[in-house]
């Protein structure tokens, strides 16, 4: 071997970050120096391992509460799923029936008023900073109203936030974590996750699939999906949706009235989640307030999202009543109050002139309008799963259709659907353990891809 060989196998089994950024040319002059000869032995070179970098730690304990939550929230894990199977598929037309999250386009008359107050923003007369953090008054008057009509809900009883979701959270900070709550299963998993983050809960009980300190109100076929309180123990807080997320399902008036007396009975406070109530076909209570003496243990929030398609630009309200008040006397909307003011800025300027305008004759037609379209879509899915076989539930109420696997895994069900027909859909147990063996089908969709989709579960379940 020559000197020029024997130099280049060194270099090359050197450490390569060494000479990274060194270019070296094998045909200098250097090449041509004579070195005397040496008999030449086996040279082996031993590179130093570079030490391993250890991450920098500050000394700030992780909140042990976040540290219970078993995964992902649920939609994020859906949507990571779909990214892969995507990777996995590159070509697939993947149709999401998955997330409630709205297709159509906004109402020109809802959006028209977003666009004159935008530009309004870039006059002097028409600019405005900060507004109220509960809302901006003709608003809150214009949703007493519209949803509350002689219910005895006055404007002041009604904060106007960046959406339901966002409320629930902020009541959670309200009640502390000292509070025991109870929670219909399967329901909204915002409930249970904002439950465990705020120390409310025990651990999680793989077993049974709970989180320990919660009551899981079971909500099956056998009992409407409504739960026996009979069988319910007493706690602070009780999470209620209807029409419910995610089965569909809506409570009637007597089941609601059994609902306020059962919190009354305990001096329970109930959260009433109504953000499908504009999905109503049947005659029942779109608000809690319609039942007599609710104002004393109830609060309600809601949502423009599913109703003006309003789950990007984000608009929501909740309503405390001045006669709810704690244990000592002191009036809950007051500790809400301080809660939002310190925790939010108020909602958009611009969405609120959305929310109004949703509100006016028109907005309303209009909502109402693109509210027909999604339950259309509902009756297609219905159809489709009923002609082949299947227990449906849902879907007459709210924009969800609960079907029924019995005896199999939610998520394996998910995950074949996914694989052979590349819809995206919901597992029941992402609900809770009582939605084990179902999947929830979304009726938000773009109607052709409702009909491929629909087409595809044939081929699939035929």
């Amino acid at each position: 071997m020559s000197s020029s060989s024997l130099l280049q196998a060194s270099i090359s089994s050197s450490s390569s970050a060494f000479f990274a950024n060194t270019k070296i040319n094998f045909n200098s002059r250097a090449q041509n120096v004579s070195l005397p000869a040496k008999p030449l032995g086996v040279c082996t070179c031993v590179a130093t391992p570079q030490s391993e970098k250890t991450a920098f730690k500050t000394q700030v304990s992780r909140n042990v509460n976040i540290a219970k939550l078993q995964a992902g929230y649920l939609f994020p894990e859906i949507a990571r799923r779909r990214a892969a199977h995507l990777q996995k598929y590159p070509d697939a037309q993947v149709i999401s029936l998955g997330i409630g999250d709205t297709t159509e386009p906004i109402p020109e008359v809802i959006t028209s008023a977003m666009a004159k107050r935008s530009h309004a923003l870039s006059t002097l007369e028409g600019y405005s900073g900060y507004g109220a953090e509960q809302g901006e008054k003709p608003l809150r008057a214009a949703i007493a109203s519209t949803f509350y009509d002689n219910l005895d809900i006055e404007e002041d009883d009604i904060f106007v936030s960046d959406g339901a979701k966002c409320d629930i959270s902020r009541l959670q900070v309200v009640f502390g974590s000292n509070v025991t709550m109870a929670v219909q299963d399967p329901s909204y998993p915002a409930y249970v996750d904002s439950s465990v983050i705020m120390g409310q809960t025990g651990e999680y009980q793989k077993a049974v699939e709970k989180f320990g300190n919660i009551e899981y109100m079971r909500c099956t076929p056998e009992n409407g999906f409504f739960p026996d309180l009979r069988t319910v123990a007493r706690t602070d807080i009780i999470f209620f949706c209807s029409p419910n997320n995610p089965t569909g399902s809506a409570a009637t008036r007597e089941q609601l009235t059994q609902l306020v007396q059962f919190a009354k009975d305990n001096g329970s406070i109930i959260v009433y989640d109504s953000a499908y109530a504009m999905y109503m076909s049947d005659d029942n209570p779109r608000s809690i307030f319609e039942i007599p003496g609710a104002k004393e243990v109830a609060i309600e929030t809601s949502s423009f999202s599913k109703y003006a398609g309003f789950t990007g630009v984000r608009l929501g309200w909740t309503v405390v009543p001045k006669q709810l008040l704690f244990s000592d006397g002191f009036p809950v909307a007051k500790d809400f109050n301080r809660i939002v003011c310190t925790c939010f800025n108020g909602a958009s300027n611009i969405s609120q002139a959305g929310g109004l305008a949703c509100l006016s004759p028109e907005g309303l037609k209009a909502m109402h309008e693109v509210i027909g379209f999604y339950k259309e879509n509902t009756n297609i899915i219905v159809e489709t799963f009923e002609s082949l076989g299947f227990k449906v539930y849902g879907g007459k109420n709210a924009p969800y259709v609960w079907v029924h696997f019995p005896g199999q895994s939610s998520w394996d069900v998910f995950s074949e659907i996914l694989e052979k027909t590349h819809v995206v859909t919901t597992p029941g147990s992402g609900f809770g353990p009582g939605g084990e063996g179902f999947v929830r089908v979304s009726a938000f969709g773009h109607r052709s891809n409702v009909l491929e989709a629909c087409k595809r579960f044939k081929q699939l379940y035929k």
